[in-house]
């Protein structure tokens, strides 16, 4: 049902948009316009890089807009294929899920091509993009409801060829934590699908609520710029941390339920840790204090494990069951490709 004016097999720069068919109570014939940006040129991979599956997560959606405006055909070998914002009602929304409707894009695949909106948009990709791509970069950060320390991740993948060149994706965006992780809150995410279909998948969770600093920004465009070029599709030269005078990244899990804190009680959150920060096992990471009861004394929550404060929850007020906090253990390279 999706249509575009754009010619996936043509060489050269091409702008325009995917149009959704939406009808709407002030629109019989309407569309869901999302824009895309497809550049072509000379013999090397296809690489598919997204923003914006959720709409309240900016990051990504920044980064990409800037290259889909600066990047010239000459500096692509291959194929590029840039959506900032993909889940495009929630980015003008600037809510997690679709306003339209109330679906979350991230457990929608592989989707339904006469389903909503959203379910719409899963199978295009799932169906249309994917198949035609080498690599799939899905930028996220924790929007307004968690902060992150900003870290490249992906999911320990079954196959060993597939996980390293996942890897070593992952580790090109030179950020200080990378972290592997584990789906807690239900399926149909977007990176399964892509890995499901054997595509190198690189994921983000570069900081998050609503102010975004301008180190942030930076990592965001700047670990992005050197992932396509790890993967050949960007001319320029490649960076390392160890090239760029920095410390080598700090390898990170969280694979078991009990690395994601949930609230017990509903309140308001208390971080007592800075992010990034190692924690031991019973030390006190959070509080949770009870508007109408003052006198009660706080609810401490404290870590499960030794590891890091990778992400804590970014609103203050809470609801019992929020994810508010994730420590994830340090782990090797060889760990990670032994398991």
């Amino acid at each position: 049902m999706i249509r575009t004016d754009i010619d996936l097999g043509r060489t050269g720069k091409q702008q325009g948009y995917l149009q959704v068919p939406y009808s709407h109570n002030l629109g019989g014939w309407a569309n869901v316009m999302i824009p895309i940006t497809v550049i072509a040129h000379g013999a090397g991979p296809s690489v598919l890089v997204l923003g914006g599956n959720h709409g309240d997560e900016y990051q990504g959606q920044v980064a990409i807009m800037k290259l889909a405006r600066a990047l010239t055909e000459g500096q692509v070998q291959g194929r590029l294929i840039l959506i900032p914002s993909l889940n495009f009602p929630a980015a003008l929304a600037s809510t997690r899920l679709s306003p339209i409707d109330g679906m979350n894009l991230n457990r929608a695949f592989p989707g339904d091509p006469h389903g909503p909106v959203t379910s719409q948009i899963a199978h295009y990709l799932a169906h249309e993009l994917f198949p035609i791509c080498d690599a799939v970069i899905d930028i996220h950060s924790g929007g307004r409801s968690m902060d992150f320390v900003p870290c490249s991740h992906m999911h320990v993948v079954s196959d060993r060829v597939q996980r390293q060149a996942m890897l070593d994706a992952m580790l090109a965006w030179n950020t200080e934590f990378c972290f592997l992780y584990t789906d807690i809150a239900g399926s149909g995410l977007l990176p399964v699908e892509a890995e499901n279909q054997g595509k190198t998948v690189i994921t983000t969770e570069l900081g998050g609520s609503e102010s975004i600093p301008a180190s942030v920004h930076r990592i965001a465009h700047d670990g992005l710029v050197n992932v396509l070029r790890h993967l050949g599709v960007l001319d320029g030269q490649i960076q390392s941390r160890t090239s760029m005078g920095l410390a080598p990244s700090i390898l990170t899990q969280a694979l078991e339920a009990r690395n994601y804190l949930l609230a017990p009680e509903s309140g308001i959150f208390e971080v007592c840790v800075e992010l990034g920060t190692k924690v031991s096992v019973d030390e006190p990471v959070a509080r949770i204090h009870f508007l109408e009861r003052p006198d009660r004394e706080p609810l401490q929550i404290v870590s499960p494990k030794h590891g890091y404060l990778i992400c804590m929850r970014s609103p203050c007020k809470t609801q019992q069951g929020d994810c508010i906090a994730v420590i994830a253990e340090e782990v090797s390279v060889e760990s990670v490709m032994k398991s």
